[in-house]
């Protein structure tokens, strides 16, 4: 079984994606699930964990909705205001609305102004309020807020977190550190998990699997396959390669640095995170 825990659907009409406009190119169209199920079907993936790209509420309920109607959508990372007096009570609304489907949350932290955003106290009752009905924190940031969401993480120790996207490291740019280090630090710290997914977008020109196994053998040092878990990040993964290369390239990645353990990478780790039946 291959589980894809981290793509994406949206439709343009609906209004509310802020960055999708038409420099975004291929990826300025409707994306459904009619687009990904041939893919599905041809590389034997089994069910994926569809994750927001939008800041609305709204948004989270359209995706509950097609989860609804398309089984091989096993869960829905969804968005609400963190931020909001309400955000606890908003939290239990969708969690018990969702019927199982919510599996986490995501705010876009790596769009906010404030790289210690996370912080705020504000936030607080958001967090507790994710622990209390067993939701996933998804962590979209970049190697700047790796501190602060290691001081946020710590405050709550029986939430469970996921980093989107390894944490986008500087892969164009060759700059390991300070990402290095700081992934390092919050590994040992917390128990978070990290998704190998997003990758290609952040290497540039340098995507091969020689050039990425420095970044993907840091990542396995610091969780370990039991803490790793694969995803496409389709569609956005189109504006650098297709669905097959990256999920090839990964499954490659994978037996380099945690030899015999690409069945736990591709659906164990997901599966146990996300509470996925």
């Amino acid at each position: 079984m291959i589980i894809d825990a981290h793509q994406h659907f949206w439709q343009l009409a609906r209004g509310d994606y802020g960055w999708l406009t038409p420099q975004a190119g291929n990826l300025y169209r409707d994306y459904l699930p009619q687009d990904l199920a041939p893919l599905l079907k041809e590389f034997a993936v089994s069910a994926t964990v569809l994750v927001q790209a939008a800041p609305s509420e709204a948004e989270t309920l359209f995706l509950l909705g097609l989860a609804r109607e398309h089984g091989f959508i096993a869960g829905v990372v969804g968005w609400v205001d963190f931020e909001a007096t309400d955000a606890a009570e908003n939290i239990a609304a969708l969690a018990t609305a969702a019927a199982g489907k919510l599996k986490g949350l995501r705010p876009m932290i790596q769009d906010i102004a404030d790289p210690r955003w996370v912080l705020r106290p504000s936030l607080d009752a958001a967090f507790e309020a994710m622990v209390a009905h067993g939701l996933v924190f998804d962590a979209l940031v970049r190697p700047v807020h790796l501190a602060p969401l290691r001081e946020r993480l710590l405050r709550h120790p029986r939430l469970r977190a996921v980093l989107d996207h390894a944490g986008k490291p500087d892969i164009a740019g060759g700059a390991i550190e300070p990402w290095a280090a700081a992934l390092e630090r919050l590994a040992e710290d917390t128990a978070i998990c990290c998704k190998l997914s997003g990758l290609f977008t952040q290497a540039g020109s340098r995507r091969s699997v020689a050039d990425l196994t420095p970044w993907v053998a840091q990542l396995f040092r610091c969780f370990g396959a039991e803490r790793m878990l694969w995803g496409s990040d389709w569609p956005v993964v189109n504006t650098a390669a297709s669905y097959g290369e990256w999920l090839g390239h990964a499954q490659e990645l994978i037996e380099r640095s945690a030899p015999g353990r690409t069945v736990q990478v591709l659906s164990g780790t997901a599966r146990s995170l996300y509470r996925l039946h």
